[in-house]
């Protein structure tokens, strides 16, 4: 969703891309040559719990670090720091939040014009290259959730809600890890079969049961935050052979399948060579059991996909993005893709 502001002066940059994650805010002004003039980091972005100004709020502090760093004075009325904000952003999930957040964001007088769009087009546009006509292929995040994008040269995409259970959304790092508990849990009190996880994830928080790790998330001796660091130990206990973890790195992988199989028949890319990245911090881990049973079953469903991991930095794609809203030439996109490795 996108909305326009004055004409910025000479001196601003052509892009300022935003990269909001629940996690952290990575910021970049990018001149129209593709240099990168400076970049700002900040903490996380999360409306749902802090409400939309203050997650601005955060992004504008990574936004004020990027500017001194390219040495541009604060925007004044008519004088916004860039041509175009490009904005990919965690929490974007719906297209009336992408439209509330476009106008919170060009209230700050940051750009020209604003496009909010959701975090994962990041993934996906900086893991595809600077096709003719456009960017085109399918992105699959699996992070602390898990997201699905598509996109094709004439503008139109497919997209998922994203929004956990209530959407159909099953799996990411946050679902492997409370997966992970509850069969361990089960396995502890008898109310299911065996698996090495009852073991295994209370040895990783150093306590000496299952019921000791449950009580020490309840009683926040162990921060819930701190559950994401159960999901390596679930790979660890697949690999090893234990029939209930392989069970949900199998769900997971079918799970990821699913989504880029659908955004690959809406499309209409199935029957014919398209990418299909895969990026987010579960898959970019690159779990042997995980991703070679998502290259298989892709195989058999979307037999023309061409699967790759994407690691480069997200805000790279929300980057690219505003460059191709401005019809830029090839050693723009060279000098940004180099500056971010």
């Amino acid at each position: 969703m996108g909305v326009s502001r004055p004409v910025p002066p000479p001196s601003a940059a052509a892009v300022l891309a935003v990269d909001a994650g629940n996690s952290k805010t990575d910021v970049a002004l990018i001149a129209a040559d593709g240099r990168v003039l400076g970049t700002g980091r900040a903490g996380g972005f999360q409306p749902p719990r802090v409400g939309v100004e203050a997650a601005v709020d955060v992004v504008g502090r990574a936004v004020a670090e990027a500017a001194a760093a390219a040495g541009l004075p604060e925007p004044a009325a008519g004088a916004p720091y860039a041509v175009r904000v490009s904005a990919c952003l965690a929490n974007a999930d719906l297209p009336v939040e992408e439209a509330l957040l476009a106008q919170a964001i060009d209230a700050r007088g940051w750009g020209t014009a604003t496009e909010v769009r959701n975090d994962t087009f990041a993934i996906l546009r900086a893991g595809l290259g600077e096709n003719a006509g456009g960017p085109r292929g399918v992105a699959v995040v699996c992070g602390a959730g898990i997201n699905c994008v598509g996109m094709l040269p004439d503008g139109r995409t497919a997209r998922f809600p994203a929004l956990g259970q209530i959407s159909g959304d099953w799996g990411g790092g946050g679902g492997l890890a409370a997966e992970a508990m509850w069969w361990a849990a089960r396995a502890e009190d008898g109310r299911g079969g065996p698996t090495e996880l009852a073991t295994a994830l209370p040895r990783h928080f150093a306590r000496d049961s299952m019921h000791a790790l449950i009580e020490a998330l309840h009683l926040g001796i162990v921060e819930p935050v701190r559950m994401h660091e159960l999901v390596p130990v679930l790979f660890d206990v697949a690999a090893a052979g234990d029939p209930v973890a392989a069970a949900l790195v199998e769900r997971q992988a079918e799970e990821v399948v699913a989504l880029a199989s659908v955004a690959l028949e809406r499309l209409g890319l199935l029957a014919e060579e398209a990418p299909v990245l895969l990026g987010g911090s579960v898959l970019a881990a690159r779990h042997p059991r995980l991703n070679g049973r998502v290259e298989a079953l892709l195989a058999e469903r979307a037999p023309h996909a061409r699967v790759s991991v994407v690691t480069a930095a997200p805000v790279l794609g929300a980057g690219l993005l505003g460059l191709d809203a401005l019809g830029a030439g090839p050693e723009a996109y060279g000098k940004l893709r180099a500056h971010f490795g």
